[in-house]
């Protein structure tokens, strides 16, 4: 990894521990949601991250790493996942709408079809 791509991944992981504190102090005090619209993240490693409520309208995520990501009620309208890893990913209530997912993994996810 690059000293640039070091300083991005640093920089994210400072926005999601922002959104971390927003989620798990109720969305009142302490925290920032995380709002990436129309964000490029492509190969991004978002391995295990809480990205509960986050806002990734039209974000691009092109072989990122979701692995175990907490996506539940995320905002993924129009986003594109294409060879997105999103193994194990939680996407309850999630917005997939005109999403990309070609070629995405999503072995083991949870939460995107309603319980029978």
């Amino acid at each position: 990894m690059d000293t640039n791509e070091q300083t991005i991944q640093e920089k994210l992981n400072d926005v999601l521990a922002a959104n971390t504190e927003w989620v798990k102090f109720g969305r009142d005090g302490s925290g920032t949601r995380l709002d990436l619209i129309g964000a490029d993240l492509t190969g991004a490693n978002l391995t295990g991250a809480n990205l509960t409520d986050a806002n990734l309208h039209g974000s691009t995520l092109h072989n990122a790493t979701l692995a175990g990501a907490d996506l539940s009620k995320a905002n993924l309208i129009g986003s594109s996942l294409t060879g997105a890893n999103l193994t194990g990913a939680d996407l309850a209530e999630a917005n997939l709408s005109n999403a990309r997912l070609n070629n995405a993994d999503l072995t083991g996810i949870s939460g995107l079809l309603p319980n029978g």
